[in-house]
């Protein structure tokens, strides 16, 4: 089937919104760029929170309203919807960091390789390679360091290195 990229998160809050950052900001060309050049498959998560987001496990432990279903904060960021492989059809909803949904569609498939990109390096990136990586441990996974952006410097790199001790490849 080829190589499979996976476009993780890369949705307004957490470039801009109430969530962002500067280093998210700052990998959203690389991101484009990336899923413009790809020669294979392109998928997307989307994490969704609804109206009840505060009384959530992840509302109350982390209380800042974001990606709630149908806001301009929930919406994948306008320059990856211009990229040439985006589809509305090929996006995952997801309420939690990892999407198993995501991962046995990958299993199905059964690609030679999965690539990671996205947000946050280490929530939603991580848990989506372990996922898949536990699902699929004999597809080869690999992150793109510079398609990535943590809540932190330091937890974004404590993010890779933790992955790699699992066997994904981080570039």
């Amino acid at each position: 089937m080829g190589k499979l990229l996976v476009v993780i998160d890369m949705q307004n809050d957490f470039i801009s919104g109430s969530l962002g950052t500067e280093e998210a900001k700052a990998i959203v060309s690389n991101v484009a760029d990336t899923i413009n050049a790809f020669d294979s498959e392109v998928v997307f998560t989307r994490d969704t929170h609804f109206d009840n987001y505060e009384s959530t496990q992840e509302g109350t432990k982390l209380p800042v309203r974001h990606c709630i279903k149908g806001t301009d904060g929930w919406q994948i960021c306008d320059e990856i919807k211009k990229c040439n492989k985006y589809d509305e059809k090929k996006i995952f909803d997801k309420n939690t960091f990892g999407s198993y949904e995501l991962a046995q569609y990958i299993k199905d498939r059964n690609p030679d390789e999965v690539i990671l990109t996205g947000l946050c390096t280490d929530i939603c990136v991580i848990s989506n390679a372990m996922t898949i990586k536990a699902l699929s441990p004999e597809i080869p996974v690999c992150v793109l360091s510079d398609c990535c952006a943590g809540v932190s410097v330091q937890s974004h790199q404590t993010a890779l290195d933790a992955m790699k001790m699992c066997q994904i490849e981080i570039k």
